[in-house]
């Protein structure tokens, strides 16, 4: 299996129709712009292997993006598809593209901030608020509806919201 990076090239209708492939859980952001696509080959003139890697061990979606996966391929005409799960790298925010940055703060939610691999605890407390954007916000909580958000509440403009957590 050849990274993203490498096979984009090599792959583009590929690409083109994982791109198409919503997060189940914030159906604005495709899976390949969340970064959780971390690989694609074809072993075969028919058939294709997608490597995913997502965002927590424990995701709940899992399950359902691979057979998305899949029966997203199967449409686009490969007739062999093979989706698996890999943790040999641990996936991190940066991941996620600009895109999926934008994607995140259109679906109003706190896109997590690019880091260096280190992350500090009070990062989660200085989030601008996604609906106005001041930083005038409290974290009400650390552990939101799925374990990649925290819950805030924007002090300015007296809205709660979600941030997705950056993660290194």
């Amino acid at each position: 299996m050849v990274s993203t990076r490498d096979t984009r090239h090599l792959h583009p209708e590929i690409w083109d129709a994982l791109q198409e492939v919503l997060d189940p859980e914030i159906p604005t952001l495709s899976i390949v712009d969340l970064g959780i696509v971390t690989g694609v080959s074809t072993p075969a003139e028919d058939a294709v292997e997608v490597k995913l890697t997502p965002t927590f061990s424990g995701c709940p979606a899992l399950k359902i993006m691979e057979q998305l996966v899949e029966d997203r391929l199967k449409q686009a005409g490969w007739r062999n598809v093979k989706v698996y799960t890999s943790f040999d790298v641990a996936w991190n925010s940066n991941m996620i593209s600009e895109a999926g940055l934008t994607a995140l703060h259109k679906h109003g939610l706190a896109p997590p901030p690019r880091h260096d691999g280190y992350i500090e605890l009070d990062v989660l407390s200085d989030v601008p608020c996604p609906l106005c954007g001041s930083r005038n916000t409290t974290m009400k909580t650390p552990f939101g509806p799925t374990l990649c958000r925290s819950m805030h509440y924007c002090n300015h403009c007296s809205n709660a919201f979600e941030s997705f957590k950056p993660v290194s």
